[in-house]
């Protein structure tokens, strides 16, 4: 379960960074950081990279699939499988415990975005905030698929972390299944060497077991 220290370091490195941008006032604690102004623009590297506060109501990239009740629940729900899994198979591939565990943190930073942020900035009942974005990337226009592509979309620390997993995924997945598949044939090998070796220890229990032993009595007579 160490791994799961990763997800962790991802919750909180996107959330920091969102309410860098975002900004965020809790007076009670003395805390009122002046975050950047929605739709403001800090350009970081000439032309190519710049810090853009925008935000969002859909999933990872501004990905919009249904609705936003519908979208939370899945969400939490995948965690939730992602978090069982890896406890369940914490004995198994590292390589794969680390891909999902780069999904989970990333989940779970837009997840608290859209169930706290509606109600902590007072815009939205729980389970409707709206994600935080802020990475943009100046990319020229392109066509993929016969679509036209204006502008990347912009994206945050979380969304960086689900695409790192997957592409982790999909790079490994040879790996993940042969490791799966030596570690089947392993227990299997394990299995039948253990069926060999038990029937005849039996037997030979057993054969222990069966001999005579003569009476007192009679060894006296013999002797």
């Amino acid at each position: 379960m160490r791994v799961i220290i990763l997800s962790l370091l991802i919750l909180v490195a996107d959330q920091i960074s969102k309410l860098y941008v975002k900004g965020i006032s809790i007076p009670s604690f003395g805390i009122n950081f002046q975050g950047m102004r929605y739709g403001e623009s800090i350009e970081i590297i000439n032309n190519f990279f710049s810090i853009t506060f925008i935000e969002n109501p859909g999933m990872a990239f501004g990905i919009e699939l249904g609705g936003k009740l519908a979208r939370s629940i899945f969400t939490l729900i995948a965690a939730a499988l992602i978090t069982y899994y890896i406890y369940k198979n914490r004995k198994e591939s590292l390589y794969l415990r680390l891909s999902l565990a780069f999904i989970l943190g990333g989940a779970l930073g837009n997840l608290i975005d859209r169930i706290f942020y509606g109600v902590i900035f007072g815009y939205a009942p729980v389970f409707y905030g709206r994600v935080v974005d802020f990475m943009h990337f100046n990319i020229p226009d392109f066509t993929i698929f016969g679509k036209n592509i204006y502008t990347w979309p912009i994206f945050n620390v979380a969304d960086v972390a689900v695409t790192i997993g997957f592409i982790l995924i999909i790079l490994g997945y040879k790996y993940i299944f042969k490791s799966k598949h030596d570690n089947e044939q392993s227990n299997s090998a394990s299995e039948d060497f253990l069926s060999d070796v038990l029937p005849e220890n039996s037997e030979e229990k057993n054969k222990d077991d069966n001999v005579n032993v003569l009476p007192a009595e009679t060894i006296d007579n013999i002797t």
